[in-house]
């Protein structure tokens, strides 16, 4: 496969690229200014996690981090990185958030997956990685602590769109590509700058993480209708999971109208969802640290508490 050519190729050019969409918020002279892709990029790493493969491919492992001090099999948080489903962006920027939650005593399964731009990426292989990566938890749990009745995911943008299907996966019939049997369950999920409506999202500029849904699909919503009803969030309510999603009011990459209108039809639908409006942008909720490291902790506390 050729490696994908989407315009824009960074995340600091996307912003670029995204920030006079006319449904961003103006930026006032009280507003902080927003964490940027390569300052949060450039921030130094905490130590990689035990790395484990979950299928053959080169981006088919995850990174496993388990809490010092625990007492009795531990909740798991699950990390799905964004990058606009492109093979240009991994997960590493995730580990920022991962040794945070193992130090709160969480275990921590950061898990890699193939992308648009490398050889099986897109329709159904980026999927299917996602679940397979989450579904090796049942090995893992044979030799390690881990309490898989709960499970919460955590996706950022794109990884977020990844993070609330996967909540759906054990109702994906026998006639989807993307059915498993077994698949774990997710008792929660936290959607950070969260892709929620596929159809709605494509509907950008077409030089931004917006023009990577069609590649990502194989199709526009009218030639492949079905996927598009298998994957999209919104489309795929109730999700019978409780979902928590924290969203920058000042993001210029995921509008937060769109994900007022998804928590809105979660709620509808007969979820308990939840949105957490924060005064920031698209990366501030993955750093750690402020109003949206708060909001992920009582979230966790409450979907999934370490006991």
């Amino acid at each position: 496969m050729k490696k994908l050519r989407v315009p824009i190729l960074l995340f600091a050019s996307i912003c670029a690229a995204c920030v006079q969409h006319p449904a961003t918020p103006p930026k006032t002279a009280s507003e902080p200014p927003l964490l940027s892709w390569s300052e949060l990029a450039a921030r130094p790493l905490p130590p990689a996690g035990e790395r484990i493969a979950y299928g053959p491919g080169t981006s088919q492992f995850g990174e496993l981090r388990l809490p010092v001090e625990a007492k009795g099999p531990t909740p798991v948080v699950v990390l799905i990185h964004g990058g606009c489903w492109l093979a240009d962006f991994d997960y590493a920027y995730m580990r920022h958030l991962a040794a945070a939650l193992s130090a709160e005593g969480y275990a921590t399964w950061t898990i890699e997956y193939r992308r648009l731009g490398e050889d099986g990426g897109g329709w159904p292989n980026t999927f299917n990685d996602v679940g397979a990566a989450i579904d090796q938890l049942r090995g893992l749990a044979t030799t390690r602590a881990l309490d898989l009745g709960r499970v919460v995911t955590i996706g950022h943008s794109a990884g977020g769109q990844l993070a609330l299907w996967a909540a759906s996966r054990p109702r994906l019939g026998l006639g989807s590509p993307l059915h498993a049997d077994g698949a774990v369950p997710i008792r929660g999920v936290i959607g950070l700058a969260a892709i929620t409506d596929l159809a709605q999202y494509r509907n950008g500029p077409a030089d931004s993480c917006h023009g990577s849904v069609e590649p990502l699909m194989g199709g526009s919503p009218d030639a492949v209708p079905k996927r598009y009803s298998q994957v999209s969030p919104i489309e795929l309510l109730p999700l019978q999971a409780e979902q928590w999603l924290i969203q920058g009011e000042r993001d210029p990459i995921v509008d937060s109208a769109s994900v007022e209108r998804y928590v809105k039809a979660a709620k509808a639908a007969g979820d308990e969802a939840r949105l957490i409006r924060i005064g920031s942008g698209h990366f501030d909720p993955v750093a750690p640290e402020g109003p949206s490291w708060q909001a992920i902790r009582q979230a966790l506390r409450r979907m999934a508490p370490v006991r």
